[in-house]
Parts: structure tokens; C-alpha cells; sequence
């Protein structure tokens, strides 16, 4: 796809041929971007004035990457959501130091809202999981849920590292994983209610991070979500996983390769 013809795209202003810093990897760390931030600024056009406005919402993903919403009926972005779809999503990491430094992704698309009730609960657990505080209102009557239709992404990963990415490339192939969808959910609770050591390992072993009450959020053919509080993590797997039979291998053998390098 011709970067020029995608929304958003940015004029070319590197020198051309002019190589990428070898450590920038744009369409891994605008993924892992898309699965690992919880809140992002969302941008929608007012339906009275046609100006971009912003706003704060907390965001999970569903399976294929689309980002997900729970917005409320009572709120702006909602009605300007309900007269115009489009509309982006900033997703920025934060840190020590200048937070121009860090990477962040807008993504870009138009929202609408998820109507089909079984594709609505599992939305919502999928939500749910991934920000356990919404419990509070999740089932609300005036708050749904919305997915984005993504049409492109645009990366900065800090000084001198920017990329502009296909829709098409930012979400994954999730076609043939109809059994992982269906058993997801009862996967990951067992992971969590009976083997959290495992998934204790698979946070601070596999994807380095420090001891915490991590918990598995969400599995796709590519690897698992984790949170701990505030802090979250992904793991990908060492193959595509499409079934709940191959979730179950694949997390067996993780853990013990990770127990036998921990050791």
C-alpha cells in the first residue's frame, strides 16, 4: 500500500534511502504500543463546530488489535462519535526523562458502536479484563462499547524514528482463530485462578518485568496480555496460536523453557 494514500500520512522529509536507526523497529513497537497502553487521548470532531476535540478514555483491544471503548451516552465524544465515526486514538508510553523521548502511536479509523449482543459481552469481558475498574459501570445502561475500524497508524518512536503504517499491517490475521476466541476467556481465568506462579514467571522471566500480582488480560494468535495495577506487559508466542488446545500446549512449554532459563 502506497504510505502517501493512507490517512494521516507524513510528508517524507528524510533524505531518501536514508537508513532507520538499527534499533527502530516500527510495526513490532507500534504493536506492542496498541496491546500494552490502557488510556489514551481520543479525537473526535465536534458535531456543532467540525473541530478536533480530545478527550480521555481508557482503551483494551479485541483480538485481531482494533482498540475498544466503553463510553458513556451522557458524554461529548459519544455524540460526536454517534454524527461522525472518525476519529483517533493517541496511545503514548510514559517515563523518566524528556516524554518527547518515549514512543507513541495515533491511530486512526471511525468508530461504531458494537451492536450484536454476543460480540458485546465478549467485548466486554475482553474490556474488562484489561481494566478491571470498569467494573463499576461497565453494565450501565447508558455506557457501550465501540471498536475501531483502523485505517493507518502513525508511529513516533522518539527523535529520528517515525514510520506510517497500513491498517492492514497494524492488525494481526485473527481469521482462522475462531477456537482461541471461544476458549480465551475460560483459559485465561483458569491461568489465573489455579497456576498464577506460571504466570508470575511469564511476567518477570519471559517479558522481564519486576514481581507483582500479575495476571493474564487477553490472548491472540500472537502472544498474551498481562497487568499487575498499573503496570502491564506482553508476551508473544514462539508460533501462531489459533485453538484453546494449542493455547494450552504452547503456555505449558513457555513455562518450562522459562523455569529451566530462570534456573
Amino acid at each position: 500500500m502506497d504510505t502517501n494514500s493512507q490517512p494521516g500520512a507524513m510528508p517524507g522529509n528524510l533524505p531518501e534511502n536514508a537508513p532507520q536507526p538499527a534499533d527502530f523497529k516500527p510495526l513490532e513497537w507500534a504493536r506492542d504500543l496498541l496491546r500494552t497502553i490502557r488510556v489514551g487521548a481520543l479525537g473526535t470532531l465536534d458535531r456543532n463546530t467540525g473541530h478536533p476535540v480530545t478527550t480521555l478514555t481508557t482503551v483494551a483491544t479485541d483480538t485481531d488489535g482494533a482498540p475498544l471503548i466503553l463510553i458513556s451516552n451522557l458524554s461529548s465524544h459519544t455524540a460526536n462519535l454517534k454524527a461522525d465515526g472518525r476519529a483517533s486514538l493517541l496511545l503514548a508510553r510514559t517515563g523518566k526523562g524528556d516524554p518527547l523521548a518515549h514512543p507513541r502511536l495515533t491511530v486512526l479509523g471511525a468508530f461504531a458502536r458494537v451492536e450484536d449482543a454476543a460480540a458485546v459481552a465478549r467485548l466486554k469481558a475482553r474490556f474488562l479484563a484489561r481494566n478491571p475498574k470498569a467494573q463499576i459501570y461497565i453494565d450501565f445502561p447508558d455506557f457501550s462499547i465501540w471498536r475501531l475500524d483502523v485505517a493507518a497508524g502513525h508511529l513516533n518512536g522518539g527523535f529520528a524514528r517515525a514510520a506510517d503504517i497500513a491498517g492492514t499491517d497494524l492488525l494481526i490475521d485473527a481469521g482462522d482463530a475462531a477456537g482461541l476466541i471461544a476458549a480465551e476467556a475460560g483459559a485465561i481465568a483458569h491461568m489465573n485462578a489455579d497456576h498464577a506462579d506460571a504466570v508470575s514467571v511469564y511476567a518477570t522471566v519471559l517479558a522481564g518485568e519486576e514481581p507483582g500480582p500479575w495476571k493474564m488480560s487477553g490472548a491472540d494468535p500472537e502472544g498474551f496480555d498481562l497487568i499487575a495495577g498499573d503496570r502491564t506487559a506482553r508476551v508473544l508466542f514462539p508460533r501462531r496460536v489459533t485453538t484453546g488446545e494449542d493455547l494450552h500446549k504452547v503456555l505449558v512449554q513457555m513455562v518450562r523453557e522459562a523455569r529451566s532459563k530462570a534456573a
